[in-house]
């Protein structure tokens, strides 16, 4: 059985949403039962880098889950050729714009609800992903 190594950006893990439901819920769960096996045998391991606008909070964060990757540089993470996913959970208003960004850096994307603030910016957003190959998702806490 190989393992692969899957880095993902989680940026806005500070917040309510994205620290318990994403972060402590889900991936850190997936990384204690060993990865997520797929039909082929494969595990997949998450990988992920905390992304936060207060170092102090994110850095506490990593640190208190035993985490070693962290930043407040969200561009220096979304530049990253060994992350290939990102993650949002932070401000809606700013959503958008930074799937985008993360689109345009070939990540593929995955992010809360809404994906914008208005059906315009989203639906920008799902056609730029489209066109450009990237996987897409978005999900719900509930």
């Amino acid at each position: 059985m190989s393992e692969k190594r899957l880095g993902i950006i989680m940026n806005g893990v500070t917040g309510r949403m994205g620290k318990n439901q994403h972060l402590i819920r889900s991936i850190l769960e997936i990384m204690k039962a060993g990865g997520l096996e797929l039909a082929d045998g494969t595990r997949v391991m998450p990988d992920p880098i905390l992304v936060g606008r207060d170092a102090g909070r994110v850095g506490a964060l990593a640190r208190e889950h035993g985490l070693d990757r962290w930043t407040d540089d969200l561009d220096a993470a979304i530049a990253n050729l060994d992350d290939t996913l990102f993650f949002d959970a932070a401000t809606t208003q700013a959503r958008a714009s930074l799937l985008s960004k993360a689109i345009d850096a070939g990540k593929d994307i995955y992010c809360e609800k809404p994906i914008a603030d208005n059906l315009v910016d989203a639906f920008a957003v799902y056609e730029k992903a489209k066109a450009a190959g990237v996987k897409h998702g978005v999900v719900q806490d509930k």
